[in-house]
């Protein structure tokens, strides 16, 4: 073939630069909040004492930087790096690669300001308020047309195997947000959920749980298929298992969900779904894991020498660790004792320093000195990160195991008296603080590693030269190509458009069979009359509850165990939540369940509690809430709540915004005449008498048994 049949073209290395860039700032960002909010797990004074860095507020910013801002920048960085390589094209629309950059800076950034000013859905990875979630679809959306549109002019004509998985994620992701991600706002900065207590739990966990499957996982397995066999110089061990890995993957990922809701007040039929369909998922994640590791065979001395290759082996190995404790953790006798525990902390950081973190490091590390054209300025320091790295995330991981199991055991032990051994909670917390102070130093040692990535990279960029267009060339695509006999997989590599269909109607199914039924058949949720909608000030003080991320320490959603019975009180029904938007069972217990903490103590006990927790329980590693007592409710929107709830079904009487804050007054200077006479003076108005309203109904709503 001559020149002449050639046509020339470039790639745009300038927006891989930029994405890249954005990868190593943020991530420096989020691991820094991530051992600021370890520390003040056992030492709350580093909350710095304001209301925006207590743990509750800053744990969200944590989580919301390493996905979204660190992992989310790492695979634009991959995707706009591979795919026009792969494609023999540049990207369709290079205003579309900006705008996508600069728009996903500015969500980051507006997450970064709402989120410690409470202004928050508590919705696990999916926390920002509604205009922000707009902002994320319109990007999103931009991000998967210049992919479409970069696969309809592209020159190569099969479409590779990353390439399938950058699609389902495009589609997936952009399925997820807009389904969970339904609310009704209520001003610009509040709005209320669609959907409400146990419907709520089940279209959150179908989203948090396949959001952790196309954010963190497919759009990365996508690049590891990419960058792993091009830093080994290694073909892809085998094209049949990438297939039944590819589809068996995202069609069953889809119905996994439900594993996270185990023993809760979830119906049974979607639990039981969750936990046959996560157990399933070992099989095409193994493949993938297998695919991978098989793919460096015959490479193994490069692997010892380099230290792409080194971070590589252990994302792999991590994905697979990973992938297999997620289908045991869905057994309930399994469930049963990590669930609310630290152990699925320790599960959820194996794969996220292990897999997302350390496969970016590795493709950073390849793909920089290609940008600038010259060497990484230092083999022996990405080797010492590379071990830095390890060892912060077994620092992490292994006392949260053990934190785990120390705190299960105690919970669940009974005396010769058939009495709980350790009756109060907080027995288990003092025993589990110096596994915390050890997650503190992984979580430390792990930061040190990516700063020296970060001087790393800075020495080669100015050591090399960048080179911002690079110049290729390629045949273009010849028209009409149908052979016969093709393998039909590789027919469906040819149409884009067609596979893209193909993988929608396959990540559909699952989700559509299990929260259709759940939405629509009422007999799911049955309701409990005695059940009434929030008085205007306890909703105010759920409202606070949720801005201050109590979520993040305290579940509401007690169990049919007799150790939690017999410390919390009657197990918690699927019609005491009918109300709740949202839904606010938790995933991580650092304190007690407070779902029947309504009158278990005087208001004033309450009053005293957040003043200085410890006062009232001694051990207890909740930060003080001073400022409640001083700080003013602003009761301004109430009526728009009012009226926002009720267009959602919520059954207050017509023209209810009217009276409610006369209600809200009457029940806020009943609680103020209580805590007078406990000898405490505080304003009707302030944030702590709205906060105790909320508490002292949680449970209430029918007859709890006696607890501890």
């Amino acid at each position: 073939m001559n020149d002449a049949t050639l046509e020339r073209f470039q790639y745009d290395n300038k927006i891989v630069k930029y994405f890249g860039a954005a990868t190593i700032i943020w991530g420096l960002v989020g691991m820094l909040v991530g051992v600021i909010a370890a520390t003040q797990l056992f030492w709350p004074e580093a909350n710095l004492g304001n209301p925006y860095t207590t743990f509750g507020r800053i744990r969200p910013l944590h989580t919301n930087a390493v996905i979204f801002a660190f992992v989310g920048n790492a695979i634009f960085a991959g995707v706009y790096y591979s795919m026009p390589r792969l494609l023999k094209t540049p990207m369709w629309n290079k205003s579309l690669s900006w705008f996508h950059f600069w728009g996903w800076q500015l969500i980051i950034l507006a997450a970064a300001i709402t989120l410690p000013l409470g202004l928050t859905t508590s919705k696990e990875y999916a926390e920002l308020e509604w205009p922000i979630d707009i902002a994320i679809a319109l990007v999103w959306v931009a991000f998967g047309a210049n992919m479409i549109g970069t696969l309809i002019k592209r020159r190569e004509r099969h479409m590779y195997v990353a390439i399938w998985f950058y699609l389902a994620s495009f589609v997936t992701v952009a399925v997820l947000h807009i389904f969970n991600s339904l609310e009704l706002p209520v001003s610009f900065t509040k709005s209320y959920s669609a959907y409400a207590g146990v419907q709520d739990a089940l279209v959150q966990w179908w989203y948090g749980h396949n959001a952790v499957a196309f954010f963190l996982t497919t759009p990365f397995l996508g690049l590891m298929y990419y960058f792993l066999p091009k830093a080994a110089n290694r073909p892809v061990y085998s094209y049949k298992l990438s297939i039944v890995h590819f589809w068996s993957l995202i069609f069953i990922y889809m119905w996994a969900g439900p594993h996270h809701l185990l023993y809760t007040a979830l119906p049974e039929w979607a639990q039981v779904l969750g936990t046959v369909f996560s157990v399933m998922l070992i099989a095409p994640s193994w493949g993938g894991m297998v695919n991978g590791l098989l793919t460096l065979r015959g490479a193994w001395d490069k692997v010892r020498n380099e230290p792409v290759l080194k971070f590589m082996v252990v994302a792999v190995t991590a994905y697979g660790m990973s992938t297999f404790e997620g289908p045991m953790l869905s057994l309930k006798n399994v469930n049963a004792i990590a669930h609310y525990t630290d152990w699925i902390v320790a599960h959820v950081h194996i794969g996220g320093l292990g897999w997302n973190g350390f496969l970016t490091f590795g493709m950073l590390y390849w793909m920089w000195p290609r940008l600038f054209k010259t060497t990484i300025y230092s083999q022996k320091m990405a080797n010492a990160h590379f071990w830095i790295g390890t060892l912060g995330i077994i620092f992490y991981a292994l006392p949260m195991y053990v934190s785990a199991l120390t705190q299960f055991l105690m919970l669940r032990e009974f005396d010769e008296m058939g009495r709980l051994a350790y009756g109060n909670f907080l027995q288990t917390v003092v025993e589990i603080v110096p596994m915390y102070v050890l997650r503190a130093f992984g979580g430390l040692l792990y930061l040190s590693g990516a700063i020296m990535m970060v001087y790393n990279m800075y020495k080669t960029a100015q050591k090399g030269t960048f080179e911002a267009y690079e110049e290729d060339q390629a045949p273009a695509l010849a028209k009409n190509y149908n052979p016969a006999g093709e393998f039909w997989h590789r027919a469906w590599e040819r149409k884009p458009v067609f596979f893209t269909v193909l993988a929608t109607i396959a990540i559909a199914i699952g989700g559509a069979i299990e929260i259709i039924p759940t939405i629509l058949v009422k007999s799911n949720v049955p309701t409990i009359s005695s059940v009434k909608p929030y008085t205007p000030l306890e909703l105010e003080g759920r409202d606070l509850y949720i801005a201050n991320g109590c979520v993040g320490c305290h579940s509401q959603m007690i169990r049919p165990f007799r150790f939690e019975t017999e410390r919390y009180g009657e197990y918690s029904k699927a019609g005491e939540f009918v109300y709740d938007r949202p839904f606010l069972w938790g995933s991580k217990r650092t304190g007690p369940d407070l779902h029947r903490i309504g009158g278990k103590y005087p208001d004033s006990w309450h009053y005293f509690h957040m003043e200085d927790p410890t006062s009232m329980s001694p051990g207890s590693l909740m930060p003080p809430y001073p400022w409640m007592k001083e700080n003013v409710m602003d009761y301004s929107d109430l009526p728009a709540k009012i009226r926002t709830l009720q267009k959602l079904g919520v059954p207050y009487p017509e023209g209810y915004d009217e009276q409610a804050m006369a209600d809200l007054e009457n029940q806020a200077n009943q609680i103020v005449t209580n805590l007078k006479d406990a000898g405490v003076e505080v304003m009707p108005n302030t944030e702590i008498v709205a906060l105790i309203a909320y508490l002292q109904r949680l449970g209430t709503d029918i007859k709890a048994t006696a607890s501890n």
